[in-house]
């Protein structure tokens, strides 16, 4: 059967065009090589932040006083964390097979292979399509480090597979994975040992967010070592330099936690003709398609914008585009949080990439303890919230903010810098008190 849209991939990407493409009348076949859901929803974002709320409660549990809440005999429980953990997965799952039913979408289990004339084959059979979306995601990188193939040691796939929790954890890589983790086992009460090679965690972050998680995470059973070398790991720990001194973690379990491949392997591409490159992964242009006339690529295997939501909207731009709708991805306003504790949510520039731009900026940051909703229920947490404003225009670039849910709210700095407000646009919209999201109003008298 010949389709018009073939999709290769249901993760974030993979589900959403197939949906919306069913939805709007195109005949559908959605290949799968694993789960529905993709990484995002069996290896990463939903199991990941399924265990941070759990830990999130239990230290709440623990630290209570504040509140005048005393609970004694606080324990938590793993095998029932993981429990509902599992429980989430499979029903977000049925809620995406659902979908493909509802929009008319052919699933397919198996290993795709792309071939000239845009055929799909998956087991022995071939399916023709008009259009071919590739969205096979990502997946963890492992550095040549001797002891890295050891049994102690997980990636982020992996450590999702826990039955019992580790004695302690080292986290080799201190980027958004690395923290997340560390956030979880750390509030759980787990000892955590962060090595990083560069200066600072989350180098992608605003300099200020990340001094201030990290120092909010050392309060939370995790120890950090930026600049450290990675040098071995052993059975019980995982040796490293630090200013030229040997060191060494005493290591429970390892998480390799430094970074992500596009997949683009074993899929025909080169059949195809597809421009890529196993390390920045297919290149495509701003409408998400790549060098071949009808074949399209979207999310992580693109190596652009590696979240979720990047990946969905990926995917809407190329049905927008089948469909006869221009539209085209424009990457500065999108949305990028740190689920730790507290959480991390930014939209748009910092002050560096503004200026690396050619543009004259100034900058206001204000702490979130001047919030009164902040104060109240975020007694002793550390947060603060920037803005990136060009000069002249008073057009807002950038939002950072640290404390709290602030990933609840950052969507709101999105639709700001989609519309280009200006901060005298932004001075009059009425933002509802007392909530935490008045600091995006209140930060501005900083820049002033």
């Amino acid at each position: 059967m010949k389709y018009d849209l073939a999709v290769i991939g249901a993760g974030p990407a993979g589900y959403v065009a197939a949906k919306k493409a069913g939805g709007a009348g195109l005949s559908v076949l959605l290949v799968e090589g694993r789960k529905l859901g993709g990484v995002c929803l069996n290896e990463g974002c939903v199991p990941s932040k399924t265990l941070l709320q759990a830990a999130k409660t239990y230290y709440h549990a623990l630290h209570g006083d504040a509140f005048g809440v005393e609970a004694d005999g606080v324990r938590f429980n793993f095998e029932k964390a993981n429990a509902h953990k599992t429980q989430v997965m499979d029903g977000m799952r049925n809620g995406i097979a659902g979908l493909m039913k509802k929009s008319k979408v052919k699933v397919v289990f198996g290993q795709a292979t792309l071939s000239d004339g845009r055929k799909v084959t998956v087991d022995g059979e071939t399916h023709e399509a008009d259009n071919i979306l590739i969205c096979t995601g990502s997946s963890p990188t492992r550095p040549p480090i001797p002891g890295v193939d050891g049994d102690n040691v997980v990636d982020s796939t992996g450590i999702l597979e826990l039955e019992e929790l580790p004695s302690s954890l080292v986290v080799i890589g201190g980027g958004i994975i690395g923290c997340e983790f560390a956030c979880f086992f750390g509030s759980v009460g787990i000892p955590v040992t962060v090595l990083e090679a560069l200066p600072e965690i989350c180098p992608t972050l605003d300099p200020d967010l990340a001094r201030t998680l990290r120092g909010e995470l050392s309060k939370k059973n995790v120890t950090f070592h930026v600049g450290a070398k990675v040098e071995e790991i052993t059975e019980a720990e995982v040796k490293f330099s630090l200013d030229g001194e040997s060191q060494s973690a005493e290591a429970g379990l390892v998480l390799v936690a430094t970074g992500r491949r596009p997949n683009v392997a074993n899929l025909g591409l080169d059949d195809l003709r597809v421009d890529y490159d196993e390390r920045g992964g297919i290149k495509v242009d701003d409408r998400c398609a790549t060098n071949v006339p009808g074949v399209w690529a979207a999310g992580d295997v693109t190596g652009r914008a590696w979240l979720a939501h990047a990946a969905s909207r990926m995917a809407e731009v190329v049905v927008h585009n089948i469909t006869g709708r221009a539209d085209v991805m424009r990457y500065d306003a999108m949305p990028s949080v740190v689920y730790t504790s507290p959480e991390v949510a930014v939209a748009g520039l910092t002050k560096e990439q503004a200026e690396e731009r050619g543009l004259k900026v100034t900058t206001g940051k204000i702490p979130m303890t001047i919030n009164a909703r902040y104060v109240a229920e975020h007694p002793g947490e550390r947060g603060l919230c920037k803005v990136v404003v060009e000069e002249g225009t008073r057009r807002l670039l950038g939002v950072h903010m640290i404390g709290g849910a602030c990933s609840e709210m950052i969507f709101g700095a999105a639709a700001m810098l989609e519309t280009e407000l200006r901060e005298e646009e932004i001075d009059e919209i009425i933002f509802p008190h007392p909530t935490t999201s008045e600091v995006m109003k209140d930060v501005f008298m900083a820049v002033r």
